[in-house]
C-alpha cells in the first residue's frame, strides 16, 4: 500500500477512536469502525486483530456489540469458514439512530420519576420537580428534532442512491 495511503488510513481510524471514545464508547470500538469504513472488501476477525495490532478477545467481543447496534454486520465468505465483517450499509444512521435511543431512554427517565415525584409531593421536591420539567422538555424537543432530522436524511439518503444508480 502507498505510504500516504497507510498514513490516511491510519489518521482516519486513530480519529475515529477518539471520536468514539468523545461520545463515552471505547476506543477500539472506533477503530474497528473506521477500520471497516475503510476497507473495499469484508475482513475477517484476524485481520482486524492484525490491522489494530490489538488481541483477538477484545476484538471479537467489541464485533459483537458493534453488531448489536447494527454498525457493523457479519457476512458470509463462500471461500472461508472464518467470519468476516463490515460496515452496515446505513452505518451513520444506526449510530444516530443508537444516540436517539438514549435521548428517548433520558425522556422516560424524566416522566417517570417526575410523576413519582408528584406522588411524594412536599415542599422539599419543588426543586427537583422543577428541574425534571426542564430535563422533559429538553429531551422532548431533542427527540422532535432528531425525528426531523430522520425525515430530512430520508430524502438526502433517496437522492445519493439516486446518483449513484446514474454514475
Amino acid at each position: 500500500m502507498d505510504k500516504d495511503l497507510e498514513k490516511l488510513k491510519e489518521e482516519f481510524i486513530i480519529n475515529f477512536g477518539w471520536a468514539y471514545k468523545a461520545f463515552g464508547l471505547s476506543k477500539l470500538m472506533g477503530h474497528i469502525v473506521a477500520l471497516l469504513i475503510y476497507s473495499p472488501r469484508p475482513l475477517s476477525l484476524d485481520e482486524i486483530t492484525q490491522a489494530l495490532k490489538r488481541s483477538k478477545g477484545p476484538v471479537s467481543q467489541i464485533t459483537r456489540r458493534l453488531r448489536d447496534k447494527n454498525l457493523i454486520r457479519r457476512v458470509w465468505q463462500p471461500t472461508s469458514r472464518k467470519d468476516y465483517y463490515e460496515i452496515e450499509p446505513e452505518v451513520f444512521e444506526n449510530a444516530f439512530r443508537n444516540n436517539l435511543e438514549l435521548v428517548r431512554n433520558n425522556l422516560r427517565i424524566a416522566k417517570t420519576f417526575k410523576q413519582r415525584v408528584a406522588d411524594v409531593g412536599g415542599d422539599d421536591v419543588n426543586a427537583l420537580d422543577t428541574r425534571l420539567s426542564e430535563m422533559q422538555k429538553f429531551y422532548e424537543l431533542m427527540d422532535k428534532k432528531y425525528k426531523e432530522f430522520l425525515d430530512e436524511w430520508e430524502v438526502e439518503r433517496e437522492n445519493l442512491e439516486k446518483n449513484r444508480i446514474n454514475i
